[in-house]
């Protein structure tokens, strides 16, 4: 029997904790029982919890030397340091051979350890930016699900917390088993790790001299690098190296990157048909929408706008 262990800390969050517990811990009738779940903490006794109540955790530290494998699920305050006697138990379970997982906020407590330095990781989309600054050794991926390397595995936000758990299973017992216990959870069988957070795109600050601003208002016109750098007057090459000092991409990359943000806005909000918001962004076709659509985002428009369907 495989035994996992969540590492709880105060104020632990009830919805990613009962991520691994719904996969792991749950007994359904009909279902092969193949996972121990367990919880332990630091300090033995009362933690609080973000639901207002504190749960009882009775095992300590010493529980994490059994287990094959820990996980993290979320760590609140995120700056919050690990302790010396956490981060010592931690790196034992790993040498001895556990599997370390973390669920959204819980790979800031896994990056405290080292064992993420060199090695991509992700977390929620709204916290990668902190994730890479106060971690610069680790490989920040923000538009995945998850990560897993093994020995170590991390995903974003609580909801792709289940997605791994999921694919943890399939990876120990095969897919079948794991989409008997997605089914009974009543979810999507399997989302690859590799799917994009659907993060609201970002827009740069606009540091060219409103060349940005007058050119996302422009996105449905043949705009080419020339007619850039043309709007500033600037040659094309002073225009590719002032894009590369000050938004770290070129011009034609920028543009495409508008386009599909674009897109994205069009998809979510309004009931357009693909060809059409693929001439209004300036992509000539549907067809060449659905081709920059999937290399950028990881999937199609019309799986997108599913996701986000006006009610």
């Amino acid at each position: 029997m495989h035994r996992v262990m969540a590492l709880v800390r105060p104020v632990q969050s009830t919805f990613e904790l009962g991520c691994g517990a719904e996969v792991f811990g749950t007994v359904r009738e009909g279902v092969p029982q193949h996972y121990e779940f367990d919880v332990c903490t630091e300090n033995p006794g009362p933690v609080p919890t973000s639901a207002g109540y504190p749960m009882h955790v009775s095992n300590g530290l010493a529980a994490l030397k059994t287990a094959d494998t820990i996980l993290i699920p979320g760590w609140l305050p995120v700056e919050t340091p690990l302790s010396p006697r956490v981060r010592k138990a931690l790196l034992r379970a790993h040498e001895r051979g556990a599997r370390l997982v973390t669920i959204c906020s819980g790979v800031f407590a896994l990056a405290q350890t080292g064992l993420l330095d060199g090695r991509s990781a992700t977390t929620h989309w709204a916290r990668a930016e902190r994730l890479q600054r106060e971690f610069p050794e680790v490989r920040v991926e923000p538009d995945v699900l998850y990560l897993d390397h093994g020995d170590v595995a991390t995903s974003a936000g609580a909801g792709a917390g289940i997605d791994l758990c999921l694919h943890l299973v399939r990876r120990d017992h095969g897919a079948a088993h794991a989409a008997l216990v997605a089914r009974h959870m009543v979810l999507p069988t399997h989302r690859e790790g590799g799917q994009v957070q659907y993060a609201p795109p970002q827009a740069p600050a606009d540091t060219l001299d409103g060349l940005l601003e007058w050119a996302g208002q422009r996105l449905e016109t043949p705009l080419s690098v020339e007619a850039l750098a043309a709007w500033l007057r600037i040659s094309p090459r002073t225009l590719a190296r002032r894009f590369a000092e000050q938004l770290g991409t070129s011009p034609g990359a920028w543009l495409l990157a508008r386009r599909v943000a674009e897109a994205r806005r069009l998809l979510e909000e309004t009931e357009l048909p693909v060809d059409a918001i693929a001439a209004r962004v300036g992509l000539a076709s549907a067809v060449n929408l659905r081709r920059r659509f999937r290399a950028r985002v990881g999937t199609t428009p019309g799986a997108y706008r599913r996701a986000f369907r006006l009610r």
